[in-house]
């Protein structure tokens, strides 16, 4: 159920039988304030002042006039110059309550599928994973989830850094430490030398020379360099995926498409290229100038794809990425989630993509970008000695830290019980405070604020859902007990009625702007609407059985919808608190 998209039709409707000619958006969107009805047409001014022939607020009579909404709302009104307020039936929302709670998918409409790739979360292979890698990973899956919810086939693409000259330096160094059998190294002792390895190849003459070699090697298919990256992909995955499980993402070790997947296409890429004059040879290298691009003198940017040595850029293979995406796994749509200072890069590519024809106009190639995790001075959230934060660390702080505040509330639960707890209200925490920040924005990282159980928190949309069950527990109904007549006659029932009847418009929101916060919000809005429901509407002592069963109803929908909405971030429940 989409009320938002029934009631645009309506009124799209009513603006044809006033004269209005088609084409003339309504803008139709939920109000702010329950005096101003529950939806609210903006569009009059704007199509009044287009054609130029009467007042808003007359344009808006005549709409009306011709608008057919009986049974869905039970009040419309025209406000200030033209806004035209749309107030819900009572017993519209109530038999939409009944339905929504019969489906198993919360009355959701299943949509016509695309086949869309969502590219996220893309570590480098022998580094571990930092902080910068969180929005990337959970805003992508959060993302994936609200795009499969409404029926879309979404193929995930981690697209890790696991190609270059680091893997070189790297099977150089190894080689050196005569350490070929390296299965228990972990990531960080991969880490740990990699940072030699770069400190010999810029003192170092003859490893940096031994260490090109290698690479040239790797890229020939040489099968000792093979098997050494290969291990080195593998201790970096595997130690990744320990990460990804416990931010409870859905990414697995098949939904890796690394940069060398793409190796064999990037020579193709760069004749073609140039066959079709877009390429030229520059000093050397092989450039693409791009005049929607300029440099600091005025002249076209010059966009390399090719070093003069042979050697490949992050551009050739965005290229070839943009092109496997459309031409083999036939994307519909592709997004990438990557942060806003690759902006520019991201253009440049697209640009590129486009005037070759690589993927057509009709297929949109969307960057979702995102800002930064700030610390409370506004610079990169870094450790007190200003090194990068582990995700891994990040991780356990989160959960060490609320391993405290369980604790305290609950002394007589089990160790086992406690860590498990902790952990989920921890992860939580700290996934719900990055995504419910708007993606686009920076945003300063609060310890004390994200483990608040008031307030937008995780922490208090899952003791809302554990207060939810509780009445279940109370009430001594089971689930399957509650039935009879729904009605809504108080104006809290009414209202939380209709925010749980618009979750279908907030999933499509987040499903088409990759927007999570949208959902944050919404689902603290419905945990604050519950609660104000639960203090007027008695539940349990309601004045009468049916009146009982009916507001049992209500809560068994809140639930599900608040369980439902959570489980679209990512974002686990639990039953006690």
């Amino acid at each position: 159920m989409n009320i938002q998209v029934l009631l645009s039709k309506k009124i799209s409707q009513a603006m044809i039988l006033a004269g209005i000619p088609t084409g003339c958006a309504p803008q139709i969107r939920q109000s702010n304030k329950f005096q101003f009805g529950d939806y609210q047409v903006n569009g009059m001014m704007t199509i009044a002042k287009k054609l130029s022939q009467q007042a808003p607020r007359q344009l808006a009579e005549q709409v009306i006039q011709h608008l057919e909404l009986d049974g869905i709302a039970s009040k419309i009104e025209i406000a200030g110059p033209g806004f035209i307020n749309i107030f819900l039936d009572r017993n519209w929302l109530a038999t939409q309550v009944k339905w929504a709670l019969s489906q198993p998918r919360l009355g959701v409409t299943v949509v016509e599928s695309q086949t869309i790739v969502v590219d996220y979360s893309a570590p480098n292979v022998a580094k571990e994973m930092h902080v910068g890698h969180l929005r990337s990973t959970i805003i992508g899956d959060a993302t994936v989830r609200a795009l499969e919810f409404l029926g879309h086939k979404v193929i995930r693409a981690n697209h890790i850094g696991d190609w270059g000259t680091q893997f070189g330096m790297l099977i150089a160094y190894l080689e050196k430490q005569q350490d070929e059998y390296h299965e228990t190294i972990t990531l960080a002792v991969l880490e740990n030398f990699y940072r030699k390895a770069k400190y010999l190849y810029d003192q170092n003459i003859e490893f940096a020379e031994r260490a090109r070699t290698y690479v040239v090697k790797l890229q020939s298919g040489d099968e000792y360099c093979r098997t050494m990256w290969e291990k080195m992909v593998d201790i970096t995955i595997n130690q990744n995926q320990q990460i990804y499980d416990r931010l409870n993402v859905t990414l697995t070790r098949k939904d890796v498409m690394g940069e060398s997947f793409y190796n064999d296409m990037l020579p193709g890429i760069v004749a073609d290229l140039r066959a079709k004059g877009l390429a030229v040879t520059n000093e050397g290298a092989t450039v693409v100038f791009l005049e929607e691009f300029q440099n600091k003198e005025g002249r076209s940017m010059g966009v390399i794809i090719q070093k003069k040595n042979g050697g490949y850029l992050y551009t050739t293979t965005d290229i070839a990425c943009a092109k496997y995406r459309y031409e083999k796994l036939h994307a519909n749509r592709v997004l990438y989630y990557i942060d806003s200072r690759q902006h520019q890069h991201f253009q440049q590519v697209l640009t590129i993509v486009r005037k070759a024809g690589y993927v057509p106009e009709s297929v949109p190639l969307e960057h979702h970008a995102f800002g930064m995790m700030l610390g409370k001075d506004g610079h990169p959230f870094k450790t007190r000695s200003g090194d990068t934060i582990k995700l891994a660390d990040l991780l356990d702080e989160a959960h060490d830290r609320a391993l405290t505040l369980v604790r305290e509330k609950n002394p007589k639960m089990s160790e086992a019980e406690l860590q498990q707890l902790a952990e989920v209200i921890g992860i939580s925490a700290l996934k719900y405070s990055d995504l419910s920040k708007n993606r686009t924005t920076d945003y300063i990282f609060d310890w004390n604020k994200m483990l608040s159980f008031e307030g937008n928190t995780a922490p208090y949309i899952q003791y809302a859902y554990t207060r939810m069950l509780s009445i279940f527990r109370k009430a001594g109904d089971g689930i399957d007990d509650i039935n009879g007549p729904l009605t809504i006659t108080e104006e809290n029932e009414a209202q939380l009625a209709t925010r749980l009847l618009q979750f279908e418009e907030i999933i499509t929101q987040v499903a088409c702007v990759g927007t999570p916060h949208v959902m944050c919000s919404y689902l603290y809005d419905l945990a604050c609407l519950f609660s104000s429901f639960y203090e007027h509407c008695p539940i349990i002592r309601a004045e009468d059985v049916a009146t009982r069963q009916s507001r049992l109803q209500l809560v068994l929908l809140t639930a599900k919808t608040l369980k439902q909405g959570m489980d679209i971030l990512g974002l686990k429940t639990i039953e006690y608190m």
